[in-house]
């Protein structure tokens, strides 16, 4: 996953710029962003703090690294399976 190159900080203050009105083309001009980021920021941490952002962020962390825990014992058990089976 590509990483941001804002923080969650900067993210909360951009987003909180917008809600005070300032337009979002001068926003995005002046953060050197796209207008389809600040709306994908506004979609999915719309109403969070910078806390909620950072936990949301290593929950994320998280799930990925078990899915692919999953992923791998998931390839082992079918190895062992074939094994067993005399495929080989």
């Amino acid at each position: 996953m590509k990483k941001s190159r804002y923080t969650e900080s900067q993210i909360m203050e951009i987003l909180k710029k917008g809600e005070s009105g300032i337009p979002v083309p001068d926003l995005c001009r002046e953060f050197g962003m796209s207008s389809a980021s600040y709306y994908k920021w506004r979609a999915k941490y719309g109403g969070m703090d910078a806390s909620m952002i950072k936990r949301l962020k290593e929950l994320e962390a998280e799930n990925q690294r078990l899915k692919k825990m999953y992923a791998e014992s998931k390839m082992d058990a079918e190895i062992l399976k074939d094994a067993l089976s005399g495929k080989y």
